[in-house]
């Protein structure tokens, strides 16, 4: 066994020397140099008990100035992060290709440069003169944001060193980043989490707002390691169909505001605008009943959106395979809520094909959504529409019992603020408004009694 060395450490600030002095080289104290001899030589140079800089601590229960959120300009922005920037902070929004995410990040940039703050966009993916073009298009070239096409996060660190710290530094995409420390190249599991570690210690100390943009893989993940989102204080998602004009900001981890909450927006022609009231884009069009149609008032973290749930029926003829085809919502609740219809309510979907759809591409995930999609499963099968002007919202157990629901009572506020005037759900919701009738139900059996029979 290889013999250990001795050292010596300064008891006053921690410094080590291989040979004793009488005073310390890194803090000049006198007689502060002691023997500390480890074990092994392994032990020596795996002891990471002294040698380190000293940590400064905060205590928690003494005042301190808190840091001050920065809004981007976009009032959906905000409601998604919690109230805006935090300073510091680092943000990893993903989305599918052609979403719209550069287009949100260059408005909101755009907003915040013109409030007198300094804003850095650089893009691995454009060239500078291609985010000038869409800035024109969006009407955002008064913008005074500095651009900048590069993938090197060297020369990225260094200029921004020489500069004065901006507010807010976008950088699109993370998977575009190289480092020339880390083997590999861009978008490998390594560069990424190199790249984003540097970006983001950058940000840390210099109180910077920073945002990435992550690709997504097929099934819609951000792509990358995992470790990735862990690193962030923020994970955003920006969801919705090219084919509709609404875009639904998720926010779906935030260490500074709730995780449920989402912010709305429609692409125009100008690029995106803020939706205020995005119940009315899920309920257009419902000027005549129709059997099939159901109404909904889901909660997206403090907001209550309305949204339509529409049903179909189609019987076959005896022996063909009956199709399921869900849009917006969980397959295999619906097979369940199926078979708890059949065996407790004695109807009768094993010879029809059901198609359930979340109109407006809306996708839900609550499970108080059950009542709403069994109300419009049987009305579709029965051919006889809902009560106009009716919401619906409950818990379907295996058991067929209406389960209660959180925020019953907001969700029939909501409700009644735009015309509708009935409500079923379970029977102990409590808060609602008296514009609105309300029906408490037990089980399962009494809303298809209600609709079958017309009462």
């Amino acid at each position: 066994m290889a013999k250990p060395k001795k050292r010596y450490v300064c008891q006053a600030c921690g410094g080590v020397s291989n040979r004793w002095q009488g005073q310390c080289p890194d803090c000049a104290e006198w007689n502060t140099l002691a023997e500390d001899t480890p074990a092994t030589v392994f032990s020596m140079k795996h002891d990471l008990s002294s040698g380190g800089r000293a940590v400064e601590f905060v205590e928690l229960d003494k005042p301190g100035a808190l840091p001050t959120r920065q809004p981007t300009g976009l009032a959906e922005f905000d409601r998604a992060l919690g109230g805006g920037l935090v300073p510091g902070s680092a943000i990893l929004l993903g989305g599918d290709p052609g979403i719209g995410k550069s287009t949100l990040l260059l408005q909101a940039a755009a907003k915040i440069a013109r409030g007198g703050h300094g804003v850095v966009y650089v893009s691995g993916e454009e060239a500078a003169g291609q985010i000038r073009m869409r800035a024109a298009r969006l009407g955002l070239s008064d913008a005074p944001i500095k651009l900048a096409a590069a993938t090197g996060v060297r020369d990225i660190l260094t200029t921004l060193g020489s500069m004065d710290a901006p507010k807010l530094l976008v950088i699109d995409s993370i998977q575009t980043m190289h480092s020339d420390t880390i083997e590999g190249a861009p978008g490998t599991v390594s560069q990424v989490r190199g790249c984003a570690f540097e970006l983001i210690r950058y940000a840390k100390e210099n109180g910077v707002g920073l945002v990435l943009v992550g690709h997504v893989t097929k099934d819609g993940s951000i792509a990358g390691p995992r470790v990735l989102e862990h690193m962030v204080d923020v994970v955003m998602s920006f969801e919705g169909e090219r084919s509709h004009q609404y875009r639904i900001l998720r926010a779906l981890k935030n260490r500074f505001g709730a995780v449920d909450e989402i912010g709305v927006f429609a692409m125009a022609g100008e690029g995106l605008e803020e939706v205020d009231n995005p119940s009315m884009l899920f309920l257009s069009g419902r000027d005549e009943p129709m059997a099939g149609s159901a109404v909904f008032p889901a909660i997206e973290g403090t907001r209550p959106v309305l949204v339509e749930i529409q049903a179909l029926i189609v019987r076959l003829q005896s022996g063909a395979t009956p199709r399921r085809a869900v849009v917006g919502w969980d397959s295999g609740r619906l097979a369940m809520l199926l078979a708890v219809l059949e065996s407790r309510c004695g109807l009768n979907f094993s010879s029809a094909e059901v198609y359930l759809n979340v109109a407006g591409g809306y996708r839900l995930s609550d499970p108080a959504a059950d009542l709403a999609v069994a109300a419009a499963l049987v009305s579709a099968m029965a051919d006889k529409p809902l009560p106009p002007r009716s919401v619906w919202l409950g818990e379907v157990s295996l058991a067929g019992e209406i389960r209660p629901v959180a925020h019953g009572g907001l969700r029939l506020r909501e409700a009644a603020k735009l015309g509708f005037d009935r409500g079923f759900g379970p029977a102990d919701v409590k808060g609602g408004s008296e514009a609105l009738i309300y029906d408490g139900l037990g089980q399962l059996a009494n809303l298809v009694d209600r609709i079958i029979g017309n009462s």
